[in-house]
């Protein structure tokens, strides 16, 4: 049976679903990897590198959700809060009521309060639990600069509508935390790469100084400086550098040592990071690089019937954020790939949405988990749809 076409009516619908749900919950909530929340767990598990990442990864793969038996906190998330924004200011570009504005700006000042304690060079955000990795450990709401870029994402897109020089001044702080702060990884003429977090480390991930470049590029579009513009394109030319000659990005320099090969989000941070990067420089001379991307991202990423693989040699579990980043991406192509993003939001509708206004965490190939992440589900899903209505109305 054909799926059935998916409407500007039925999103407007889903969205205002969504953001009441969420907005019922002050917008807090679990997330993926907040597992040392646990008064519990951090107590018996918190005291090593490997028991932490016992305890973090054992509750995040763990079928159904233990948070709430482990005491896991419910915390509003920085990144959370910005992807909520940003689906507010899309709301109101698509709708033009005022009301998804005034949230929006609402939201934005609450995220100044989140802010990152400490002497740093700028304002800058960071996850609210503690989180260890292969390579580091990071205490609850040590600024990072994923988290950082998604916020001033959000506050450059709503001084693009309000013109609020506040919001400008936001993103030219943290750009100050970016460039004085973060660990440098690599540093020549052509190539600049910077550290996940400001401490001694040594991983190389791949979204982190295109995310950082693209903001900068952005920032200096939007203030008419041009300070960054080198910057930026040495962050840039590094990831790109990186790209496999069939368009694709490990998550990590060098690929041998990255954990993951070509996941589906992180492939969707890059590709989108690198079309705004040449959308506001109007420096198109990576073109070629980002078309081979989305070919490898469309081709290998998706299914026929529009879910997410996991990896581009891993099909489950169908996460859901995967189907968000999938529907945010090909927005923007919907002549290149006729109704790819609708196929995909279809999909993410019909298989792991719930009528109450929130959306299930993955699709695994015996089971489903039906429990909602706050920022992974519902931040993404309000964010990837508002895109796509916009897009529609366009």
């Amino acid at each position: 049976m054909a799926a059935t076409v998916i409407t500007d009516v039925e999103i407007e619908q889903v969205l205002e679903k969504t953001y009441h749900w969420s907005r019922s919950r002050d917008y807090r909530g679990h997330t993926k990897h907040d597992a040392l929340n646990s008064p519990l767990l951090r107590t018996t598990l918190g005291w090593s590198k490997w028991t932490r990442i016992l305890a973090i990864q054992g509750v995040m793969r763990f079928p159904v959700n233990l948070r709430p038996l482990l005491l896991v906190t419910k915390t509003v998330n920085p990144k959370g809060l910005a992807l909520f924004a940003m689906g507010l200011i899309d709301r109101y570009r698509a709708t033009g009521e005022r009301r998804h504005l005034e949230e929006a700006e609402v939201l934005l000042g609450r995220l100044r309060t989140l802010r990152s304690s400490g002497d740093w060079s700028g304002i800058c955000w960071g996850y609210p639990y503690p989180w260890q990795d292969l390579g580091f450990f990071a205490p609850s709401y040590t600024p990072n600069a994923v988290v950082t870029c998604f916020v001033g994402e959000a506050f450059l897109e709503a001084y693009r509508e309000t013109g609020n020089a506040s919001y400008l001044a936001t993103v030219k702080s943290a750009a100050g935390f970016l460039l004085k702060d973060l660990t440098v990884l690599k540093d020549t003429d052509s190539e600049l790469c910077l550290a996940y977090m400001p401490m001694p480390m040594s991983m190389r991930v791949m979204d982190v100084s295109i995310l950082i470049g693209t903001l900068l590029a952005q920032y200096d579009a939007l203030s008419g400086e041009q300070a960054h513009r080198q910057t930026a394109r040495r962050l840039l030319n590094y990831v790109i550098r990186q790209q496999t000659d069939y368009g694709a990005w490990y998550y990590t320099d060098p690929a041998e040592a990255s954990p993951i090969r070509h996941d589906n989000y992180h492939t969707g941070f890059i590709l989108d990071a690198l079309w705004r990067y040449m959308q506001v420089s109007d420096d198109w001379s990576w073109k070629e690089n980002y078309q081979l991307g989305i070919e490898f991202y469309a081709g290998h990423l998706f299914n026929s019937d529009g879910s997410p693989r996991w990896m581009s040699d891993r099909d489950y579990p169908h996460d859901i954020h995967g189907a968000a980043q999938g529907i945010i991406t090909f927005s923007r192509h919907r002549e290149e790939y006729p109704a790819k993003a609708e196929s995909i939001a279809r999909w993410a509708l019909d298989r792991m949405y719930h009528k109450a206004g929130r959306f299930y965490y993955q699709d695994g190939r015996y089971y489903k988990k039906r429990f909602t992440l706050m920022r992974w589900c519902n931040a993404w899903m309000a964010r990837a749809l508002a895109r796509l209505l916009v897009t529609m109305k366009e």
